[in-house]
């Protein structure tokens, strides 16, 4: 399988986010050999959208010759989208922001209702694309955190996608914190080789996955007394 990760930290490969990437990437290799490529897209050239939806009535071809040209021909080769980023105000860094807002020359102008809704109608084939997100985020917990950013890439990918959220992600990047942290990695681990077997991840271990590995109270102090 071809897997493009989407990096939106930017801290690179020092993401707190990224260390749960891994563990789930791992995991899908442990199936079988996967081929995977990552983009941080804090080090692309990749300019703003200005709305003009020239891309969407010429075919696909944005007024900005940058590196976003290269990414989509990258999703287009691609089976596997792996949007891996920190939580920022409730939804991805404006990096990862900037790009998805520029994926407009995939889709024409014209639109078509699929099921209650309207779609842009695409103006490529990415039929065989999946979608997995993958976020993290320094609050003790996942209620009240993520449902904005989840509702937002539900809608984006409305088919095939899946979503792991994982609140107290800063500790993965604590040496201090592994007696906790190499667990949950190893039901990270657990879930990217069910992905890699049936394309998805079972509500339990999604569950598992996205709860506290201290009590909330607690790393609420740790926190408090670091600041």
């Amino acid at each position: 399988m071809r897997i493009l990760v989407l990096n939106g930290s930017p801290k690179r490969d020092k993401s707190d986010t990224m260390h749960i990437t891994r563990a789930f990437l791992e995991g899908m290799q442990d199936f079988g050999p996967q081929e995977i490529e990552t983009i941080h897209v804090i080090d692309q050239h990749i300019e703003y959208c200005a709305g003009c939806f020239t891309c969407m009535h010429n075919g696909g071809t944005c007024i900005y010759d940058d590196d976003m040209r290269g990414i989509l021909e990258k999703f287009l080769e691609s089976d596997l989208l792996v949007f891996s980023f920190p939580l920022y105000c409730y939804g991805m860094p404006a990096p990862l922001k900037a790009l998805m807002d520029r994926v407009l020359p995939l889709s024409a102008m014209t639109m078509q209702k699929v099921g209650d809704r309207y779609e842009h109608v695409g103006q490529a084939d990415f039929s065989r694309l999946r979608y997995l997100m993958i976020c993290g985020c320094g609050f003790p917990n996942s209620r009240h955190n993520f449902e904005a950013m989840t509702q937002q890439f539900q809608l984006m990918f409305p088919v095939r996608h899946t979503i792991l959220t994982v609140p107290e992600s800063p500790m993965f990047n604590a040496p201090e914190a592994a007696p906790v942290t190499v667990p949950r990695l190893a039901l990270v681990r657990q879930a990217g080789k069910q992905y890699a077997e049936t394309e998805t991840v079972d509500d339990a271990l999604l569950s598992k996955i996205g709860s506290p590995m201290i009590p909330e109270e607690v790393y609420a102090s740790i926190v408090n007394g670091n600041a």
